[in-house]
């Protein structure tokens, strides 16, 4: 409501911003995404090209959605045939994910690759891909650069957790040093070793603001390793993407995964008010119901000073009208023996 006494906020002395980054380390445990539940976790859909993973059965109420998987190979790929088993939509989803995170190259404004470096030149290209999509209930406003750290057995299906490689952005800084920034946002490079230099083709990139980390097929490859999509099938990775459905390939990724780590990140911004109270106002209240025999109560003895306890700042713009209102924990004495700067903090 409209007030009569206040004190003017002077913006050049008594306004300030402020950006707070907050982070939060989130650890996903193989065993939920390939054994708690039984894959009752897992859902797939009826059109096929990806599949959700959750950190409970999905139909439960309490399920909340962790990521998504999704395998993929360029249209100019050596597995590309009309052959293959859902080959567009294998196809349609690196084009859409390129789209997205790299947006377009040349006067003919080709689709991006996605690459094994830092370089974005076409070359190192990774035409054979998988996508962890992470849910933006975890990773917030992005994850924090140098944290992202991906473990993926490179056995067989039958023994998981025997052998395999953890990837992480090693050498990716909060400073920009070891990244690269796309229209998709900033991306690492994700390492097998943290011997590794900056510059050196890596096994994928994690997408920091889009919360999207890319693994080449060919970390599977060069292991020889049997890239089952379940008990009974021998695939290698290169014939799990040409033969097997999308949810085939992916079955046999997420056995593989062992653990997912990172820190996430949430920004927040500040704009922070001091609000001073000099010695000569606000000594008296402004409550209309702090009243003595029907008057407004100033002091009890004519010789006091009068007293006031200030509880509430309230924020007005130049029209006198009331725009923020805040509350402090306790009551503060005021009188005109002492003066007061309260600091009021608005969050966005």
């Amino acid at each position: 409501m409209p007030v009569k006494s206040f004190e003017a906020i002077n913006p050049t002395t008594d306004v300030t911003s402020t950006r707070t980054f907050l982070h939060e380390v989130i650890p996903i445990t193989g065993s939920i995404v390939s054994g708690t539940y039984a894959d009752a976790n897992i859902k797939n859909y009826t059109h096929g090209m990806f599949q959700s993973v959750y950190d409970y059965p999905y139909l439960s109420s309490s399920a909340n959605h962790i990521f998504d998987l999704a395998c993929a190979y360029a249209g100019t790929s050596v597995l590309s045939s009309s052959t293959a088993t859902q080959n567009s939509k294998k196809i349609n989803m690196y084009n859409e994910f390129a789209q997205v995170l790299l947006g377009y190259t040349g006067s003919k404004n080709q689709v991006r690759y996605f690459e094994s470096d830092l370089a974005l030149d076409q070359t190192g290209s990774m035409k054979e891909v998988f996508f962890v999509n992470l849910s933006r209930l975890l990773t917030k406003d992005e994850i924090k650069k140098g944290s992202f750290r991906l473990s993926l057995s490179t056995s067989s299906w039958a023994t998981p957790a025997a052998g395999g490689r953890t990837l992480g952005d090693y050498h990716a800084k909060v400073d920009g040093t070891g990244v690269t920034n796309t229209p998709g946002g900033d991306y690492g490079v994700l390492y097998d070793n943290t011997s590794a230099s900056v510059g050196d083709s890596g096994y994928g990139v994690v997408f920091y603001q889009a919360g999207i980390a890319v693994i080449t097929a060919s970390l599977f490859q060069k292991t020889g390793t049997e890239f089952n999509q379940d008990d009974n099938a021998t695939y290698d990775v290169e014939q799990s993407l040409v033969s097997a459905s999308i949810t085939g390939s992916l079955n046999a990724l997420r056995h593989r995964i062992q653990n997912i780590s990172f820190n996430n990140t949430t920004e927040i911004n500040s704009t922070i008010y001091f609000c001073r109270a000099p010695a000569n106002k606000f000594n008296y209240s402004s409550n209309p119901t702090y009243t003595t025999g029907s008057k407004i109560r100033i002091k009890n003895i004519a010789s006091d000073n009068p007293v006031s306890y200030i509880t509430t700042v309230g924020l007005y713009n130049a029209a006198n009208e009331l725009l923020a209102v805040a509350k402090l924990s306790e009551p503060i004495k005021k009188s005109v023996d002492n003066e007061l700067t309260i600091r009021v903090r608005l969050d966005y």
